[in-house]
C-alpha cells in the first residue's frame, strides 16, 4: 500500500538531518512495514533491532552510550559488522529508555548516523520519560491510519482520486454515476477504516462482509495488552478503558462535548484527566479542544477543559458502536452514524497535520470544525447525509466573513454565496 508518510521519511534522508527520527503512532498503523520498506529502498545496508522481540538487547545500553561502543556491541550480538554507514531501525524503542537517551550521542557524533526509531506506545513513553531525554536532538513525526485518499489508492482507484481533486479545484459537479461510486467507497471506508491489516483483508474482494469483527476485536485486545504494560497500576488501566469505552455514547449525544459523568457517575477531572492524556499521547484518541473566540491565532483562545474525544480511526468507532453496514447506508436517523461521520472528518484533518478546534458559543450555534489555515480561519460543518440546512454556518459567515467556508455532506460539489459544498469523500482535499 502506498503511504503518504513515506515522503516524510524521504525528506528526512534528503536533508541529511543528523537528528535521529522518532516515528510515533498507534499500534498497527503500519510504522514497522513502511520504515522497513523505506530502508530497503534507500540504503545498501540496514539493521533492524526490535526491543520487544529481543529485550536482552537493552543490556548493551546500560553502560557506555558512545555510538561506537553501541555499534560494536550490536555487531557482536547479530554476527555482522555495523559501521557508521549502516542505517539502523530501532523498533519498539519505548521498551528501552536508555536507548532513547543514546540518541543524543548519535546526533552529536561527527558521523552522520542514520537512525530511525518507532514504537506503538512511544508517545506514552516520551510523555512519561524518567531519564535524560534528548531534547532538541531528535525529530519527532506522527503516523496515522490510512486516510481516505490512501484507501482509494489501496483499492486501485487512482483515477477516481485524481478526479475528486480536479472537482475540488473547479467545484464543478461530479457526474452522478461517479459521485455515487465515490460515496459507495466512502461508505465502505466508514465501516472498514484505515488500519492496514483490515484494509488489506477488504481489498481482496472489495466486500465489507468479508472483514470479520474478530479483526477489530483482536486489535482492541492488542491495545488493552499494550496498556497493561505501560501503566502504573491496574486501577489506572481500568480508568483508561472506561474513558475509551465511553467515547461512542459521548459522541452520540446531541452535545458531544466530553463529560466526565458519562464515564462514571462519580468521575471528575482530577481522577480521569491523566487517563485522557494517556489515550491521546498513545494515538488511540484524538482530542479536539473548543475555542472561545474567533480570532487569530486560534491557539490563544482555546479552552482545554472543554473538548471532544474521537477514536483514532472511523472503522474502530464503527466497530465500538456495533454498527452494521446497513446502519451506515440507511437514510433513517441513527445516533451513531453521525458520530462516525464526524469522527471520519476529524481523522482526515488529523492525518493531514491540520490545527483545528470546534466552536460552540451558545446552545443555538455550533461549528463542528474551525481550521486555523494560512489564509485565515476556515469553518467546516459536517452533515452525515444530504441535509442542506446550515443555519450555524451561515450565521458564522455573516458574522466573521471568512475567506472560505465548507459544508461536508453527501451532496455533490458546488458553491453558493461563499459556502462551498463538498462531498464527504473529498475531505482529504481541504
Amino acid at each position: 500500500m502506498f503511504r503518504k508518510f513515506i515522503t516524510q521519511l524521504q525528506q528526512w534522508e534528503q536533508d541529511k538531518d543528523k537528528e535521529p527520527l522518532l516515528v510515533i503512532g498507534a499500534r498497527q498503523v503500519g510504522k514497522t512495514w513502511l520504515i522497513k520498506e523505506f530502508c530497503k529502498q534507500t540504503y545498501s545496508d540496514y539493521v533492524y533491532i526490535n526491543f520487544e522481540e529481543r529485550n536482552d538487547y537493552s543490556s548493551i545500553f546500560e553502560g557506555s552510550l558512545s555510538p561506537k561502543d553501541i555499534l560494536k556491541s550490536l555487531s557482536i550480538l547479530i554476527d555482522r559488522t555495523i559501521t557508521e554507514e549502516t542505517a539502523i531501525f530501532f523498533d519498539e524503542i519505548q521498551l528501552c529508555e536508555r536507548a532513547i537517551t543514546s540518541l543524543k550521542y548519535f546526533c552529536e557524533a561527527e558521523e552522520n548516523y542514520r537512525i530511525i526509531c518507532a514504537g506503538s506506545l512511544l508517545g506514552v513513553k516520551l510523555n512519561r520519560f524518567e531519564g535524560s531525554f534528548p531534547v532538541g536532538k531528535v525529530i519527532i513525526k506522527h503516523m496515522y491510519p490510512l486516510d481516505f485518499e490512501e484507501f482509494l489508492l489501496a483499492c486501485g482507484s487512482d483515477a477516481l482520486r485524481d478526479m475528486i481533486r480536479e472537482h475540488y479545484i473547479s467545484l464543478n459537479k461530479m457526474p452522478e454515476a461517479i459521485h455515487s461510486k465515490a460515496l459507495s467507497i466512502y461508505h465502505d471506508y466508514l465501516f472498514i477504516g484505515g488500519m492496514p491489516r483490515i484494509v488489506d483483508e477488504y481489498i481482496k474482494t472489495k466486500n465489507v462482509m468479508n472483514v470479520s469483527s474478530e479483526m477489530f476485536e483482536n486489535l482492541r485486545m492488542a491495545y488493552l495488552a499494550d496498556m497493561s504494560k505501560h501503566v502504573k497500576s491496574a486501577a489506572e488501566s481500568l480508568k483508561i478503558s472506561e474513558v475509551y469505552n465511553s467515547i461512542p455514547r459521548q459522541l452520540a449525544k446531541e452535545n458531544p462535548k466530553f463529560k466526565y459523568k458519562e464515564v462514571k457517575n462519580t468521575a471528575n477531572k482530577r481522577d480521569y484527566y491523566s487517563s485522557i492524556d494517556w489515550l491521546d499521547v498513545a494515538g488511540m484518541v484524538i482530542k479536539v479542544d473548543s475555542v472561545e473566540t474567533i480570532a487569530a491565532p486560534l491557539k490563544g483562545y482555546e479552552n482545554e477543559d472543554s473538548f471532544k474525544l474521537y477514536v483514532s480511526d472511523p472503522g474502530l468507532l464503527s466497530n465500538l458502536c456495533r454498527l452494521k453496514m446497513s446502519d451506515i447506508l440507511s437514510s433513517e436517523h441513527n445516533i451513531y452514524k453521525g458520530a462516525v461521520v464526524e469522527n471520519y472528518v476529524i481523522s482526515q484533518f488529523t492525518a493531514s497535520g491540520k490545527h483545528f478546534y470546534y466552536y460552540k458559543p451558545s446552545d443555538n450555534m455550533e461549528i463542528d470544525v474551525v481550521l486555523d489555515e494560512k489564509d485565515g480561519i476556515v469553518p467546516c460543518e459536517i452533515k452525515s447525509g444530504r441535509h442542506k440546512k446550515s443555519t450555524s454556518l451561515k450565521n458564522f459567515i455573516a458574522t466573521y466573513r471568512p475567506t472560505r467556508a465548507f459544508r461536508l455532506s453527501e451532496l455533490n460539489f458546488g458553491q453558493v454565496d461563499g459556502l462551498v459544498s463538498l462531498p464527504l469523500y473529498a475531505a482529504y482535499c481541504i
